[in-house]
């Protein structure tokens, strides 16, 4: 089954309390993990750095966001012991070297690259240095920057997946690059996984069925909240429909259906398919015709259906009435 990680982000808008609602309702979904972010503005950002989406009002800048997002190291404590009680996984992508230190003392088993950092060597040196596995999204790079990263990720000798993503919020159909997922298994033949911002359940669904190995994708308790990932995101009710669809997807792929072999329709078949009837009176030594015949149910009343045109041109050597099935003896040899 895949691994599903439903991330928080910020949806839980620098409220600790609302973090915790957040692992509880996500704990009845049937995800894996939860993933944050953690955010440390001083190692991250500066009073330079632009909104992506100008969505608060309460934050000058971009800068007084992270810094209204972060937690202490006592709280983030909090919230990993809150995941252990409830049987999920704690994650949280880092976002500086500062953030690493933070993720190392709170303690996690990997790191979730964010698509903005693949080409931030810094920070991927610091989670190679402590030897735990790394899942990279794909989002802003191109072939060529994976490509390095996964090379920087292998002389490192740090176990690594793979993630199509698309950094867009929300993500359009023609933006999913679904087919990026069979590309990335076939270049770098490691796990690979689907972030999703489309806030659709097809899209993870499809993603599933093309072979994806991880889902990841934002949650939010209301369409109408406030933050910048509310649009791109999954209501909790989407998400414990999502988790049945992929499990039942995930079910079907572990099943492939025989064609050559339709023993088990058996006794379908003959309720279903079809003998081979007269639609009008006929009298004995007429020669049938294609507009003489009709196919009735069930099977094996009379020839089948499949075997019209051989039937066609001999002589019936009895009086037939509408609709009786039409069987070998009635046909002269």
């Amino acid at each position: 089954m895949p691994f599903i990680i439903a991330e928080i982000a910020q949806a839980h808008d620098g409220s600790l309390g609302t973090a915790h609602a957040y692992i509880d309702a996500l704990s009845k979904t049937g995800v894996h993990a939860i993933k944050f972010q953690t955010h440390i503005a001083e190692a991250e950002s500066s009073i330079y750095e632009p909104f992506r989406v100008k969505f608060s009002k309460q934050d000058k800048t971009r800068f007084d966001y992270w810094k209204r997002m972060e937690f202490t190291l006592e709280q983030w404590k909090e919230l990993k012991a809150h995941c252990n009680e409830v049987g999920l996984e704690f994650m949280s992508s880092p976002f500086s070297n500062a953030a690493v230190d933070v993720l190392e003392e709170v303690g996690v088993d990997r790191y979730k690259i964010g698509s903005g950092e693949v080409t931030n060597f810094l920070l991927l040196e610091k989670i190679a240095q402590t030897k735990k596995p790394v899942i990279l999204s794909s989002g802003m790079s191109s072939y060529k920057e994976l490509d390095n990263a996964v090379d920087f990720l292998k002389l490192k000798d740090v176990e690594y997946s793979i993630l199509q993503c698309t950094t867009s919020y929300p993500t359009q159909p023609e933006q999913y690059g679904l087919n990026v997922i069979c590309e990335l298994k076939k270049r770098y033949n490691v796990p690979v996984g689907f972030s999703d911002h489309s806030a659709k359940l097809e899209t993870c669904v499809a993603a599933v069925a093309l072979g994806a190995e991880i889902l990841e994708f934002h949650a939010v308790f209301n369409k109408q909240q406030f933050g910048p990932d509310v649009t791109s995101s999954l209501t909790i009710d989407d998400i414990s429909a999502l988790v049945t669809s992929v499990n039942n997807i995930e079910k079907a792929l572990q099943h492939p259906v025989n064609k050559n072999d339709n023993s088990s329709f058996k006794d379908l078949k003959s309720i279903f398919e079809k003998s081979l009837a007269i639609n009008k009176d006929l009298k004995k030594g007429h020669v049938l015709t294609f507009e003489d015949l009709e196919a009735k149910k069930p099977a094996d009343k009379g020839i089948a259906a499949t075997y019209f045109n051989s039937i066609i041109g001999k002589k019936i050597n009895r009086d037939l009435q509408q609709w009786d099935f039409l069987t070998q003896q009635d046909l002269n040899e």
